[in-house]
């Protein structure tokens, strides 16, 4: 599929720019305190020519079939772009908690560590994460290091997306 850069694009946000559309896979979860797991998931980047890009992620299981079993995880926020290759990530999460991330977009890769973590009072605790996205062959490749529940920063889940 051919990706067209739009016309409105704020030059701040370039180093993202092939991040824009949709994207559909599947992917894999792990941590100590759960059996692992087979995900399928798809974001959403979309832009309107000011300095940010609005994300969109849903996920659900599947099976070993790859059929779903249940719907999973949700996160919605802004990637903001203060500056060429500098990236703020606003982040919120269906589970309850939000997060203040901090990173570099540069050559098809986007990085990002987390400053804040803040919860309500029946989510689980999440203290930090480290996020890195990859545009690997046309696919968009990433991969979430989170340290929760009293575990160390460590991998939780990792996928493969193509453009829709």
């Amino acid at each position: 599929m051919v990706f067209q850069l739009p016309d409105n694009l704020h030059p701040h946000c370039g180093p993202l720019a092939w991040m824009l559309g949709t994207w559909r896979g599947s992917g894999k979860g792990d941590y100590p305190t759960i059996e692992p797991y087979d995900y399928q998931q798809e974001l959403i980047f979309q832009q309107d020519g000011r300095p940010f890009i609005h994300y969109f992620a849903r996920s659900w299981i599947v099976d070993e079939q790859g059929q779903k079993v249940r719907d999973a995880a949700q996160e919605t926020g802004f990637l903001r772009c203060p500056e060429a290759g500098k990236v703020e990530l606003l982040l919120t999460h269906n589970t309850g908690f939000v997060e203040i991330w901090y990173g570099e977009a540069a050559d098809g890769k986007l990085e990002l560590a987390t400053d804040a973590v803040a919860r309500t009072e029946t989510a689980k605790e999440v203290t930090a994460g480290h996020r890195l996205y990859g545009n690997v062959e046309g696919d968009l490749l990433y991969a979430y290091d989170m340290a929760a529940v009293g575990q160390a920063l460590q991998p939780h889940l990792w996928a493969r997306l193509q453009r829709a």
